[in-house]
């Protein structure tokens, strides 16, 4: 396992997965730490920024298991798209969640921020670093749902054929589900999928 520093953010590893576990049950700190080994591992493979791959990953979820009534408040308070209202938590959590990222860990480097805000939705042009995230998220060891394996081969091909699997398959599910779908995640989808 590929463990890294973050010092060239200002952040030492070991206080930051202090605070990262404080701020979430087991079972999501598990899957923070599996997302951020997928990252690197990810970034490896495709000529990436390891580091800040490696970065978005472990607190890609940090604001997860917030109550909404957090969100709602920073929708507010940072003058966001009173639109993000109409969605939960599926989508807060990174939409909302970077700016929570930024306020209590200190992170402020806009590519990171930006992986973060999109690592559930993606959208139609994403930086090298978002796709990282968005595939790394849904592919990492932990883990285990059909599809799966096929999820990893595809991003062992290209990121953007990783990206283009999760997309189709989270349509899919949000479709099956009766699910509404937030417009960036259609727009991921054609630009990925439906060219």
């Amino acid at each position: 396992m590929t463990e890294i520093s973050y010092k060239r953010f200002g952040l030492d590893r070991t206080e930051l997965l202090k605070k990262i576990q404080q701020a979430m049950s087991e079972k999501r700190f598990q899957h923070v730490l599996g997302v951020e080994q997928a990252c690197i591992e990810l970034a490896e493979r495709f000529d990436g920024d390891v580091e800040k791959s490696g970065l978005a990953g472990l607190t890609h979820d940090y604001a997860k298991e917030r109550p909404d009534s957090d969100f709602i408040k920073i929708i507010g308070q940072k003058n966001l798209d009173p639109q993000l209202l109409n969605w939960g938590n599926a989508i807060w959590h990174g939409v909302v969640g970077a700016y929570i990222v930024e306020d209590e860990l200190g992170i402020t480097d806009a590519e990171i921020l930006e992986a973060i805000q999109l690592h559930t939705s993606g959208k139609a042009q994403m930086s090298k670093l978002a796709k990282i995230l968005y595939v790394g998220d849904y592919i990492e060891a932990g883990r285990n749902f059909p599809g799966v394996h096929e999820a990893r081969e595809a991003a062992k091909k290209s990121l953007d054929d990783g990206v283009a699997f999760e997309a189709l398959h989270v349509l899919t599910y949000l479709t099956q589900q009766r699910k509404k779908i937030y417009p960036l995640s259609l727009e991921t989808y054609n630009n990925y999928v439906g060219q």
